[in-house]
Parts: structure tokens; sequence; C-alpha cells
């Protein structure tokens, strides 16, 4: 803005007094507006530089508060200054609208990032943790990564179980640190279990099982000392709990264990000894009542069910309705049988539970080294699958068998092999089995 020379533009003296007081007052906005943009940029470098886990934290549980309070901070403070003119402080809200505004976008980035760390952890775990921690949105100390995976906002509950079962070091400190952030004193061991149980969602390998189960006995124990003699007891009971919930609950398993067998089947795990009745009673009466509560995975993503199969690879599959063979991608994991048309879809065109169905081999006179899918004790009824007709809707499935074609002898016998361990495999029961022996082995 440029003002006339005094004497050529017809202004009284009083006006061209009242034109440099408007230019100093300008000259002086301009000078604090250059300070502001100083002091913005500190604050930037400062908030880029968080250094000590606990303002990470802070950040993570409310990151706009810090914001909001520097720029209360700056208001009061700026605002209350009594040699600024009055026109500069009447322009001061604007400027620090603004600067809240320019402050808040780059707090946006940092919401972005941890958005797609999310993202990345949800497809791999350790490569989502390794992105959150290199650009700084997370602390790489185990107890924040601990955490960050408790809290579980956005994040998949079964790649947090698939990360903390993880045999590395590092995943067992985390685990352990995991395990710690819940609150189990005074809890009986079904509110325990329940809360642990609804953190993330139990991995299918027994080892993982094993490490995770073993870490919730050890802090269970630490927060309830003397209500078991041994973690050994708290790890066996836990178990027996939880294949109880399956029993009591399943609508396929008809045969309901009453009280009295779930007494015997924990017989002498307290160190040889017998656990008192009355806890027990309670224990089964609770999940009798409420069975457990299993988490639903965020997101409608089905990828996250495929990391680790127990079996992958290229098959042709005979059509139900039109006896056609297909090539198809399959996957066996979770006790399930998932085929997709191409190895990069994220969601399958069938799925085929393998729960009460057998395998065998069968010969083709079209195709090679065939096997079949089939359920021994309903012969002529439809298979319970499902999978997406040609409008994606989906729809229950039309074999009464599946018959799947491989490409060598040694495919078709290392698929019928992998599901048959499937549909067999029980790790609980395996795992309270070698604890069971271990107990007696000391006694």
């Amino acid at each position: 803005m440029d003002f006339c020379a005094a004497g050529s533009s017809g202004l009284t003296e009083a006006e061209e007094a009242e034109i440099e007081t408007i230019r100093q007052h300008r000259q002086e906005l301009l000078e604090d507006i250059k300070r502001l943009k100083e002091e913005i940029a500190e604050v930037f470098a400062e908030i880029e530089c968080f250094q000590n886990a606990e303002e990470r934290q802070q950040a993570d549980n409310n990151p706009g508060e810090q914001i909001r309070q520097e720029f209360l901070f700056w208001k009061t403070s700026v605002l209350e200054i009594p040699e600024l003119p009055c026109e500069v402080t009447k322009t001061w809200p604007f400027i620090l609208s603004l600067t809240f505004l320019l402050v808040c976008s780059r707090l946006s980035q940092r919401d972005k990032l941890l958005c797609l760390g999310r993202k990345k952890f949800n497809m791999d775990p350790a490569k989502g943790i390794q992105y959150l921690i290199e650009h700084e949105v997370l602390s790489p100390d185990l107890q924040e990564i601990a955490k960050f995976l408790h809290k579980g906002e956005g994040l998949n509950k079964t790649a947090i179980g698939d990360y903390l079962g993880g045999r590395d070091p590092t995943n067992i400190q985390i685990l352990q640190a995991f395990v710690a952030c819940h609150q189990f004193a005074n809890l009986n061991l079904v509110q325990a279990l329940r809360q642990f149980l609804w953190s993330f969602r139990l991995p299918g390998e027994a080892q993982k099982i094993d490490r995770m189960m073993e870490a919730f006995a050890n802090w269970y124990c630490k927060c309830n000392p003397g209500v078991f003699q041994s973690t050994d007891t708290c790890y066996i009971l836990s178990f027996s709990i939880i294949m109880l919930n399956t029993s009591l609950h399943n609508p396929n398993v008809k045969d309901k264990p009453p009280f009295e067998r779930f007494v015997s089947i924990n017989r002498g795990i307290d160190n040889g000894g017998d656990l008192p009745e009355e806890l027990l009673k309670n224990l089964f009466e609770s999940i009798k009542n409420e069975p457990f509560s299993i988490p639903e995975d965020d997101g409608n993503d089905l990828t996250h069910t495929f990391f680790n199969p127990n079996r992958e690879g290229w098959l042709l599959k005979l059509g139900g309705r039109v006896k056609t063979w297909k090539r198809r991608w399959f996957i066996l994991t979770d006790n399930c049988l998932y085929y997709f048309e191409y190895t990069t879809d994220k969601e399958p065109l069938g799925i085929i539970p393998l729960e009460n169905l057998s395998v065998r081999k069968v010969d083709d006179p079209k195709k090679p080294n065939c096997f079949e899918l089939f359920n021994p004790n309903c012969k002529g009824q439809k298979i319970k699958a499902c999978k997406t007709d040609g409008d994606g809707k989906v729809v229950e499935g039309k074999h009464q068998s599946y018959k799947i074609s491989a490409a060598t002898p040694a495919e078709r016998d290392g698929w019928i092999e992998a599901i048959r361990t499937s549909i067999t495999q029980d790790p609980f029961y395996d795992l309270v089995s070698a604890r069971k022996k271990k107990i007696a082995s000391k006694n």
C-alpha cells in the first residue's frame, strides 16, 4: 500500500499525520508477523523433536492438546502486551487463527502417517511397526509399542495376535509388556481371560498360543499371588476354560460337558493336588452363562486371514453345477480352504470350511492327481460352503463334494496331508497334555 507525499494530495495536516501513524503501525505489524513466523518455525521444530516417550504417548492419547495449549499461550501473552498498537492487537486473533490452522495441518500429516502405518501393520505387522518407528510416529521403546498394540485403535486383532506370538526375543519382550497392560488384580480367571482374549485374536499356531498363554499365566499369578500354587496350574486351567467355552457354546458339539466332567479333567493340576470345587464351580457357571466374546477384526479386508497359511498354490477345481475345470489359487488356513481367481485378489471367490469333512484320493477320467473333499456323515447333501456369483453376491455353494486336481502326485499328496492335519489339529489338547505331563514328572 503506497501513500501520496504530503502537500501533493490536498490533505490537511491532521490527515497527513493520520497517514503517517498508519504507516508506522503497518511497519510494526509487518515486523510482528515476521516474529510470529519465527515462533511458528520454532514450534514446528519442537513438534518434530519429541524426545521422550512420555511426550510421545501423550501425543498419541490426545495429539491436539499440546497444539491448543500453545495457541492459548500465544493468544493470552500477545494480546496482553500493552505496547502493541490497537490495530495490531485487533489483527492478532486472525493471525493466530491462521497459525493454529497451519499447525493443525502439520498434525494432520502425522495422522496420515499413523493411518498408513496402521494399514501396513494389518497387512504385515513387523513392517507396520518398522514404518511407524522410522517416521517417528511411534517410539522404538518396547513398552510404548506394547501400549500401542494394547490400545489397538485401527489395528487388526488377528494381526496383533500374530505379532505378539512371534518367537523373536523382541516380540517376546513386547508380549510380556502387552500382557502387563492388563489389570488382573482381584479378578477370577474367567474375568481375566475375558479381558485378555478381547484385546487380540489367538493365532492358530500351537507355539504362538503356548507363548501367549504362558505370558498370561505368569502375569495373572503375579497379580493374584496365592490363588494357584504354580503358573502351570493357571496355564492348564486357562486352556480348560477355553475348551469348555467351545464345548458349551459351539452348536456343532452335541455332547455338552457337565460340571462333573470339568472337575474330572482338572484333577491333580495344582502341583498334584485338586483345586477347590467351589472355585471350579464358579468358573464353570460363568462360562456356561456367558460365552467369551471374540473380537471382530476392524475393516472388511480379508487379506490378514492369509498370513502364514498352512499351504497355498495353484490347483484345478471342478465346478458344482457346471462341470468344468477352472484354475484357482488355493490357500489353506484356519481350518478353511479358500480359493481365488488371482494371487493378488484380496477377497476369495469361495470358502470351504473343513469342519466335519474328510479328504481322499480319487480317480478322474479327464484330470490326473485328483483328491476329493466330502462329508462322510451326510452323503448326498450339499457341503456347507459359500462363493460369490457373477454379480458379486455371496451365495451358498452347490457341491456335494469338491473334486480338485494337482499338477503332480507329490503335490496332491502334500495337499491331502495338509488338509488332514488342518481338520484334525486342535493345539489346545496337545498343549494341555504336555503341561500335565510336566506336573506329573515333578511329583
